[in-house]
């Protein structure tokens, strides 16, 4: 569980990455913006990962996926996948 129990501030990566992309697609962020955030939410997602005890759990599985999208990725993807970590996140923490 070592990774999951940072509560909310640990899903603010995932919320962010999906702002990032939504407003990347209106044209509302820079292109230099929008790699430097891509970059280090990327580092956000490597580092929670490999602070897991178990990577090959649910939760390190869907880190995972998330690190293989592409920068361009859909935010109703992203936000899709941060919801599942964030139910993932729940049932960890009220076991």
């Amino acid at each position: 569980m070592a990774g999951c129990s940072q509560g909310p501030e640990a899903d603010l990566q995932y919320i962010k990455q999906a702002l990032v992309n939504e407003k990347a697609a209106q044209g509302k962020l820079t292109d230099t913006y929008a790699a430097s955030m891509h970059q280090w939410l990327r580092d956000e997602l490597r580092s929670s990962s490999t602070s897991l005890a178990k990577p090959d759990s649910r939760y390190g599985l869907e880190i995972q996926a998330l690190l293989r999208l592409p920068d361009d990725a859909p935010p109703e993807e992203l936000r899709a996948r941060s919801e599942k970590l964030k139910q993932i996140e729940d049932v960890l923490e009220s076991a």
